[in-house]
């Protein structure tokens, strides 16, 4: 299949790769193949990849890969892998132009080394700038949606386009975006500051990060985005399921609102694990809790669909 896509696909400057395990690319570390993945070697690389790419071949834009859950039987069509080459920074003044590809925390970073305030929350998020404008990220009392002044990207057919957060309609951990664009950089909104205060506010969130959620373990962060005046972590600590278990899969001890791959889990395992989850906090009268973490991809042959099966598994 991969063989005679790939002959369908344009001539880029970047890179293409042919059944390559997305397990490798995501922080769960599970996953199918994708049939191709495409490193484009910059904006206008993407750009025209895009325009020339036949329509009826599915693109999917992947980042670090950090609140991604792939599915066993894989990703059809081009994932689109933005973190290669697409992760420059700069600034002009108090605006920081961050390429789509540049993790969240980089941005802290820089930010940081050049006397500019107000990013300090990035170095608590992880995954890339592209993901952050997709979800509207956000940690520490600030979101994506704060400090983005202008996004800009292509859509589906290689056209150019541009947004700013009311524009994308950006609201608590969503965006209403079209799902065909793929973003390429943002304009983010800086201020003056002093660095050692920066960086020493930077180190209290790294601090803080490091003492409420599990560390040295595979997870993909932030399972289920927080209900209405509630929080998710409680809801699910209620339900009786901090440590519960399916296969390889395991609710942390640590912080309920992650799942952890203990070692040899699936992505069925972790996605079966997340909906027994949803049901019993539904169960006992509790929100029905979103999904954070994207769920891409295909089930492996005899899967069963994990909506359909949350309640028939899962140990304490």
């Amino acid at each position: 299949m991969t063989g005679s896509l790939i002959k369908r696909l344009p001539a880029v400057r970047g890179d293409y790769g042919e059944a390559v395990p997305m397990a490798r690319h995501t922080w769960f570390g599970v996953g199918g193949p994708a049939d191709i993945i495409f490193s484009p070697a910059d904006a206008a690389d993407l750009g025209n990849f895009l325009a020339a790419c036949p329509a009826d071949i599915p693109v999917l834009p992947v980042g670090a890969g950090s609140n991604l859950l792939v599915r066993d039987g894989g990703i059809p069509g081009v994932v689109v892998r933005l973190g290669a080459h697409m992760n420059t920074i700069s600034h002009d003044g108090e605006i920081v132009t961050a390429g789509s590809g540049t993790t969240d925390a980089d941005v802290a970073r820089y930010a940081a080394r050049n006397g500019l305030a107000g990013l300090e929350f990035l170095i608590g998020i992880p995954g890339t700038v592209g993901g952050g404008l997709r979800m509207n990220a956000g940690a520490y009392g600030s979101e994506f949606c704060d400090i983005t002044i202008r996004a800009h990207g292509f859509d589906r057919q290689g056209r150019a386009v541009n947004a700013t957060p009311v524009e994308m309609g950006m609201a608590y951990r969503h965006t209403d975006a079209p799902a065909d664009w793929i973003f390429t950089h943002a304009e983010l909104q800086a201020r003056p500051g002093e660095t050692d205060a920066i960086k020493a506010r930077m180190k209290e969130i790294v601090t803080s990060r490091g003492d409420a959620q599990p560390r040295g373990v595979r997870t993909g962060g932030s399972t289920f985005a927080n209900p209405p005046d509630g929080k998710a972590w409680q809801e699910i600590d209620a339900a009786g399921c901090r440590g519960l278990v399916v296969g390889g899969a395991q609710v942390s001890e640590k912080h309920c609102n992650f799942l952890i791959n203990t070692g040899d889990a699936s992505a069925h395992d972790i996605e079966m694990l997340g909906e027994t989850v949803r049901h019993r906090v539904n169960a006992r009268g509790g929100p029905a809790l979103r999904w954070e973490i994207r769920r891409v991809g295909a089930l492996a042959d005899g899967q069963a669909d994990p909506q359909d099966q949350s309640d028939k598994g899962g140990s304490a």
